[in-house]
C-alpha cells in the first residue's frame, strides 16, 4: 500500500492526524466512491481505516496529508459474491478491487441481516417445523439462533455461504429463551440459497422447563437495603486531557483508536515522551466448545474475525457501567448499507483509586510514607449472543500497562443428561457446555524505540555444589528468542516463565538494557486435538505468544477473512518463513508480540441465570526501563485523615 504524501482533492475535512478514527463524513464519502459497484442487495460487511506504513506515521508531521485509504468489504447477497476493496479518500478512487474466492479464502464475516433472516428461513422448512412439533412446541415460539458454521469438510459446503442453527423455546417477550434449549436438533442453512441444507434430530431431549430470568422464580430475590451508596468525585475534574484522540496523563501518553473487528485500540503508548508499545488491540478472540456430540460438535465462534465484535458495543452509562469522572468517546462506524452509524458512549476513560502505590515505615529514621496508587482506565463493552465482554485497559503511575478482560452474560444452555462428562448441569435438566474463552492481544511493541529483541526468563533451581553449599541458591536463565520458529512460547508457572521485550542499544545508568517484561497468566491454551478443525483454524491460540517480525501486511492471527476458513491462515503462515528477530551487531528488530490468554469455563449453578463477571488478562511490566522508581514525584494524599 503506498502512503506517500499526495495532494488532497477530497471534500470530506481530513482529520488532522493519519491515525484518526474514521468520521461520519469520511463513510459517507466512500459510499458514494463505491457506488458504481454496488446491487440492490449488496451489504456493506466491513468499513474500516487501513492504518498508513508505521514508517510513515511515525515520520509525519503536522500539515503532511499521507494516503487516506479505507478498507471495504462487500457481499451480494443475491450471488455470494464478496469483494475486498481499499478505497483512497485522497485520491476519490477505488484502488484496490480484489474478488474473493470463497473456498480457498473464507467468507467475509457474518451480516446482522443475515442473522435476523434465519428464523423466516427455518419457518418455511418442513423439517424444521416437524422437529418443533415433535417436542410439543410451535415455532412462532422458538428463537433460532444462528452460529457459525466453521469448515468441517463438508462436499456440498464449498464455497456455500453457511450457518448452523440451535433452538431455544421462549414461552412469551419476557422469557430468556437460554432457560430452554431445543436440544438434539440443529439446521445448515444456505445463506444465499435462503433455505437449510439439511435439519439433524438425532437426539430426543426434554426441553429445561425451569425459568431462567433472574427476576422470576426461583430465583427472584428482594433487592437489599444494607449497600449504602459509594461516590467517587474529583472536585477539581480529571486529570488527563483528551485532544482530537490524544490523550495525556500523568507521564503517559497516547491515542486512542476504534474499529469494527477489533473494537478498542491503543497507539502510540509513550511514558515521559519514551515510546513503549506503537499500537496495541484485541486481534482475534475464539471460543471453542466441548461437547462432541453430533448437535453440537462444531460450536466454536471466533468473535472478532468471523462477527466483528466491535459492532456490537454497548453505549455506556454513568453509574452502571462507568463511575466517577468520565470522559466519553463515541464510535463511528458504517452500517450494512454504508452509512454512518454512531454508538454513543462507546468508550469509558477515568482515573480509579487503586490503593497503595509505594509505603514504609523505617527502624531507623523513624520515617512513614504512604503515596497511593492511581489508574487509568479506558474501557468498552460489546455483547456477543449470550456473552458480554469488558476490555479495560489500565495504565499505571509506576509504568505498569495492564489488560483485564471481564467475561459475564448468559451461559449458552444445552439439555443437560446423566453422566454427560462435558456439561454442568447448573438448574433441573439444564446444562452448560464445557469451553474457553481465548483472547489474541496483538502488542506492536516499541520499547524506547524500534529496535527490540525478546528474551525468555525463567527462573532456574541450583543444586548444591561448592558455590551453593547449603542448597538455598537460585538464579534465572534468560534465552533470547532469535527466529519466529523458536519463539512459538507456552507459559509455564512451574519456573515463573516471563517474556521481556528489551532495546538492546539503549540502557540505564547501570548498563542494563531498558525492557518491559511480559506477565502470562498461566492459563491452558486451546484444549482441542491437534487433527480438530478448530486447531487448523485456530492454531494461534496453541500457543501462549509468538513473537513475529514486523509487516504491515500482518493483522489478524487466524488470518484476514476467518469465516469458513479451512485454516492454517495467519500466524502459522507467516512465521513458516522463520524470519530472524534480532537486528545485525545485535541491535534488535522491529517486532510483534501476539500473547494469547484466556479462560477455561466449566460451568457453576453459581454461573446461572446471569454469570458474575470471570477476568483473564497480562501485565506489561517495566524492568530496567527507569534507572529507579519512576513514581517517587506521586505526591501524598491530601485527605484530612492522612497525618
Amino acid at each position: 500500500m503506498t502512503t506517500t504524501p499526495v495532494p488532497s482533492t477530497g471534500t470530506a475535512t481530513r482529520p488532522g492526524h493519519p491515525l484518526a478514527r474514521l468520521t461520519a463524513a469520511e463513510i459517507t464519502e466512500v459510499r458514494g466512491l463505491v457506488a458504481d459497484l454496488l446491487t440492490g442487495s449488496t451489504a456493506f460487511v466491513y468499513v474500516g481505516l487501513e492504518e498508513p506504513l508505521k514508517d510513515d506515521v511515525l515520520t509525519w508531521e503536522p500539515g503532511v496529508e499521507l494516503d487516506r485509504r479505507v478498507r471495504v468489504l462487500l457481499l451480494d447477497r443475491a450471488t455470494g459474491d464478496a469483494r475486498d476493496l481499499s478505497v483512497s479518500l485522497t485520491q476519490r478512487s477505488v484502488v484496490r478491487d480484489v474478488v474473493v474466492d470463497a473456498a480457498a479464502e473464507g467468507q467475509v464475516p457474518i451480516l446482522e441481516a443475515e442473522f435476523e433472516a434465519i428464523e423466516p428461513i427455518l419457518a418455511e422448512d418442513e423439517r424444521w417445523v416437524a422437529a418443533m412439533r415433535k417436542r410439543g412446541l410451535d415455532v412462532a415460539d422458538v428463537r433460532a439462533v444462528p452460529l457459525s458454521a466453521g469448515m468441517y469438510g463438508f462436499s456440498d459446503e464449498v464455497g456455500r455461504r453457511m450457518i448452523r442453527v440451535l433452538g431455544f423455546h421462549q414461552r412469551d417477550e419476557q422469557d430468556l429463551p437460554w432457560a430452554h434449549p431445543v436440544d438434539g436438533v440443529v439446521a445448515y442453512v444456505d445463506l444465499i440459497a435462503g433455505t437449510a441444507t439439511a435439519v439433524h434430530d438425532v437426539l430426543d431431549l426434554p426441553v429445561p422447563g425451569e425459568p431462567g430470568q433472574w427476576d422470576a422464580e426461583p430465583h427472584a430475590q428482594p433487592p437489599r437495603t444494607d449497600l449504602r451508596p459509594i461516590e467517587i468525585t474529583q472536585p477539581e475534574g480529571p486529570s488527563f486531557t483528551v485532544d482530537d484522540d490524544e490523550v495525556r496523563w500523568a507521564d503517559w501518553r497516547f491515542r486512542i483508536g476504534f474499529d469494527a473487528r477489533e473494537g478498542l485500540s491503543l497507539h502510540q503508548l509513550a511514558f515521559d515522551g519514551r515510546s513503549v508499545v506503537h499500537r496495541a488491540s484485541i486481534a482475534e478472540m475464539v471460543v471453542p466448545y466441548a461437547d462432541p456430540s453430533p448437535v453440537r460438535f462444531w460450536q466454536n465462534y471466533f468473535d472478532t474475525g468471523e462477527y466483528l465484535f466491535g459492532r456490537f458495543t454497548n453505549s455506556l452509562e454513568l453509574g452502571c457501567d462507568c463511575l466517577g469522572e468520565i470522559h466519553y468517546f463515541d464510535a463511528v462506524l458504517a452500517d450494512e448499507s454504508g452509512s454512518p452509524r454512531t454508538i454513543g458512549n462507546a468508550i469509558c476513560m477515568h482515573e480509579e483509586d487503586f490503593g497503595v502505590l509505594w509505603k514504609h515505615t523505617d527502624l531507623f529514621t523513624g520515617m512513614a510514607e504512604t503515596r497511593r496508587q492511581r489508574r487509568l482506565v479506558i474501557s468498552f463493552f460489546t455483547t456477543v449472543g449470550n456473552y458480554d465482554y469488558g476490555f479495560y485497559w489500565y495504565l499505571y503511575l509506576d509504568g505498569r500497562i495492564e489488560l483485564e478482560c471481564k467475561a459475564t452474560g448468559v451461559l449458552f444452555s444445552s439439555a443437560y443428561r446423566d453422566g454427560h462428562p462435558y456439561a454442568t448441569e447448573v438448574a433441573p435438566g439444564l446444562g452448560a457446555p464445557f469451553h474457553q474463552h481465548l483472547f489474541c492481544a496483538r502488542l506492536d511493541m516499541a520499547v524506547d524505540g524500534r529496535h527490540n529483541e525478546v528474551h525468555e526468563v525463567d527462573a532456574v533451581r541450583e543444586p548444591v555444589s561448592d558455590a551453593n553449599p547449603y542448597g538455598n541458591a537460585f538464579g534465572r536463565r534468560a534465552t533470547v528468542l532469535t527466529r519466529e520458529a523458536e519463539a512459538q512460547r507456552t507459559a509455564d508457572a512451574s519456573v515463573g516463565r516471563t517474556w521481556h521485550v528489551v532495546n538492546p542499544s539503549v540502557t540505564n545508568r547501570l548498563g542494563q538494557p531498558v525492557g518491559y517484561a511480559l506477565y502470562p497468566q498461566q492459563q491452558p491454551t486451546l484444549l482441542a486435538d491437534e487433527s480438530s478443525s478448530i486447531h487448523k483454524r485456530a492454531t494461534f491460540a496453541a500457543k501462549h505468544l509468538w513473537v513475529t517480525a514486523y509487516d504491515d501486511a500482518e493483522r489478524y492471527p487466524a488470518g484476514e477473512l476467518v469465516n469458513q476458513h479451512p485454516g492454517a491462515g495467519g500466524l502459522p503462515s507467516w512465521t513458516a518463513a522463520d524470519r530472524p528477530l534480532t537486528g545485525p551487531d545485535g541491535a534488535g528488530a522491529d517486532l510483534v508480540l501476539w500473547h494469547v490468554f484466556g479462560l477455561t469455563h466449566f460451568p457453576r449453578p453459581e454461573d446461572w441465570p446471569v454469570m458474575p463477571v470471570d477476568r483473564t488478562g497480562f501485565s506489561l511490566v517495566p524492568v530496567g526501563f527507569f534507572e529507579r522508581n519512576p513514581s517517587l514525584g506521586v505526591p501524598r494524599s491530601t485527605s484530612s485523615h492522612c497525618g
